[in-house]
């Protein structure tokens, strides 16, 4: 399981507070979009996520969108935060993750990435020595792929709930 197994879970980004981050020893942040900083569908910030963002960045941490979405989507979602973007990530494949890293200027180990996706966004960090906060998805996704992994992941997340005290 320690692959799949994510560093710390959430609800939504906004639970993630800097006393979390500082105890992981974390100086960066990478953020999912869909799912994460809004809905799938949406083309604007879930409710409370701008500000969540805002007082990251006031906190100290570095922070960068990265998504395996269009460019166009990412792109608009950095517009409306004041982030970098990296699009075509091509998560869990370390490449995204490396990148991201390096325009941040931190060592991995000082990263987190925060998404709501055990195969892509956990998976990815595991494989760089990044931590990660695995979110519970803002809302169901309608594609097949979708489904597919959701249903996949819900094994996991269960255990994952119920080892909350070893995650932090």
């Amino acid at each position: 399981m320690g692959i799949f197994q994510p560093t710390a879970l959430r609800e939504r980004a906004m639970g993630i507070t800097p006393e979390l981050l500082n105890g992981l020893g974390v100086r960066a942040i990478l953020l999912d979009v869909d799912n994460t900083l809004a809905t799938y569908s949406a083309h604007t910030p879930a409710p409370g996520a701008v500000e969540w963002v805002k007082a990251m960045e006031d906190a100290g941490f570095r922070m960068i969108i990265i998504s395996n979405n269009f460019k166009k989507r990412v792109q608009s979602f950095g517009v409306m935060f004041g982030l970098d973007t990296l699009c075509f990530a091509m998560k869990p494949l370390p490449i995204g993750y490396l990148r991201a890293a390096r325009r941040l200027k931190v060592k991995c180990r000082e990263c987190v990435i925060v998404g709501d996706q055990i195969f892509t966004d956990v998976v990815g960090a595991n494989l760089c020595g990044m931590k990660s906060v695995l979110l519970d998805p803002i809302e169901p996704e309608d594609g097949l792929t979708f489904k597919v992994r959701r249903f996949f992941e819900r094994g996991l997340r269960e255990k994952f709930q119920s080892r909350k005290d070893v995650l932090r």
